[in-house]
């Protein structure tokens, strides 16, 4: 009786308590729910599904190896809640492309609403989505993406980027912040119409920011707090990221006061403005999308998008260089047969350089930088190779699978730019290349992501020759990845000698 009198006197216990029989009962009636039509799976256990069985630290490596077992369609639980992982270019562009229509929302998660409450155009759905994501795309184009104007945005960032690695006079050094810094540096120019300083102590600080995120929204406390959102907020997993995301929106509530109180309709400097251009000419509307919370959603996700995963690649690219110098020799002889000495590339020089284009392919397929890519999840109720996916099931098109698809690569766990060649030594491209993930929720950025890609790698290629450092040789470079939801290199020191 003491211990019955104990227990019930302790708010706490009885909220674990309670917490812990609604998330069983849950659980249990969601069992109770599930269809020998859903695809096959390992049995769940109650209350943390199949999490027993899940590296949450590298997930992805998980789920291919489930997939030997289980196919190319099976069905998790991530603790309480049902997921269905799709594996192979072939059932991923089933989904994604052929049956578009079918797999084309975005499953919400408590991490993902906290960042954007469904706005913006990563995370939105329906109607929303759809006039966001248009809007993006014909503003994004007007403002030079994929033309000479951005082109030249990004020429013109390289040349300060090269000048700060020439300034460690051939010495190690890290390449982590220079190049999240340069790439970040050309969304902001399209974004805010400006650019920053590489020491800006607050353009540091954001850089800094967005690359924590995307480590902690991949981290297994996180990713719990994903399928258990209530003991995770007790426990407060989440609140880096939330404080995070706070400290974002305030800088860029900061520049789009500034861009208000400077704003001239026949001088559109970048997105914000063509943003404010557009709430004036929909300001006598009922219902508009384009209101305070979608600008703000939107341009953190330009900002995010339009960062991480092409620096990562890059930084991928220079440890990929360093490992393999052979490769970067042939980089280096096609550069100097194909750009004069003194001339930055250029997008038109790609079609001269097949081998310099296959190289970055490959480091894109290689690095597997977004290996989950982002959940989708079938509007209405559907039926995928015969098994049922319920509506708003959580759908991962799993892009490791795809990129390391046995049937579409020669020899996918190795770093192979053949992969993009033919015999003639042609540049080939490939239909399971998808690095931006493929169909209608395909990343909005992906032209300017490949117009960055070739011109800094190019000219990074073009000016130095990487090594590691004294005392490391190139079988002591690792090629494991970090964790989080993005997978970046594991930090690495670089010696950049100019090239004569």
């Amino acid at each position: 009786m003491a211990f019955i009198a104990y227990f019930l006197s302790r708010v706490d216990v009885l909220l674990y308590f309670s917490i812990f029989i609604g998330l069983f009962i849950y659980w249990l009636n969601g069992s109770k729910k599930s269809s020998a039509k859903m695809p096959p799976g390992p049995t769940p256990l109650p209350f943390i599904g199949n999490l027993n069985q899940i590296d949450l630290n590298r997930p992805y490596k998980t789920l291919m190896e489930l997939s030997e077992k289980y196919g190319e369609i099976f069905t998790l639980h991530f603790g309480p809640q049902k997921v269905v992982i799709l594996c192979g270019y072939k059932a991923v562009k089933e989904a994604l492309v052929t049956r578009a229509d079918d797999f084309g929302e975005r499953k919400s998660s408590p991490i993902f609403d906290m960042i954007s409450n469904e706005h913006g155009i990563i995370f939105s759905n329906g109607e929303l989505w759809k006039s966001m994501r248009r809007f993006v795309l014909s503003t994004l184009r007007d403002l030079g993406m994929g033309k000479k104007g951005v082109e030249s945005k990004i020429q013109d960032e390289l040349i300060p980027y090269i000048e700060s690695f020439k300034s460690h006079n051939g010495k190690p050094f890290n390449i982590h912040m220079l190049t999240n810094s340069a790439v970040s540096n050309v969304i902001c120019s399209i974004i805010f119409g400006k650019r920053f300083e590489y020491d800006d102590p607050i353009f540091g600080k954001l850089i800094r920011m967005l690359d924590e995120n995307a480590k902690l929204v991949g981290t297994p406390k996180v990713m719990l707090y994903n399928y258990y959102p209530v003991i995770g907020s007790l426990l407060g997993l989440q609140r880096k990221v939330e404080q995070n995301i706070k400290d974002l929106h305030s800088f860029i509530l900061k520049r789009i006061k500034e861009r208000r109180t400077e704003f001239n309709a026949n001088d559109i400097t970048g997105y914000i403005d063509a943003f404010l251009m557009k709430q004036e000419q929909e300001s006598t509307k009922t219902k508009t999308y384009f209101d305070e919370e979608n600008l703000i959603t939107s341009v953190l996700d330009l900002f995010a998008a339009g960062t991480e995963t092409t620096s990562t690649t890059i930084r991928w690219g220079i440890l990929l260089m360093m490992k393999y110098p052979e490769i970067q020799k042939k980089v280096h002889d096609e550069i100097k047969a194909h750009i004069k000495p003194g001339h930055l590339p250029t997008v038109e020089d790609r079609k001269k350089m097949p081998y310099t284009d296959a190289v970055i392919h490959e480091v894109q397929r290689f690095a597997n930088i977004v290996p989950l890519n982002l959940s989708h999840a079938p509007p209405t109720d559907v039926y995928l190779r015969g098994y049922y996916i319920p509506k708003g099931t959580e759908v991962i098109p799993l892009l490791t699978s795809v990129l390391y698809d046995k049937t579409q690569w020669k020899t996918p766990y190795e770093f192979n730019p053949n992969h993009f060649l033919d015999e003639d030594g042609k540049f080939v491209r490939k239909d399971a290349f998808m690095p931006f993930s493929a169909g209608r929720r395909a990343c909005a950025g992906e032209s300017l992501a490949k117009m960055e890609l070739f011109l800094f790698f190019t000219g990074l290629l073009q000016a130095f020759t990487f090594y590691p450092p004294p005392g490391v040789s190139r079988e002591d470079l690792s090629l494991q990845p970090g964790i989080g939801f993005t997978l970046v290199p594991t930090p690495y020191m670089t010696c950049a000698k100019l090239n004569e």
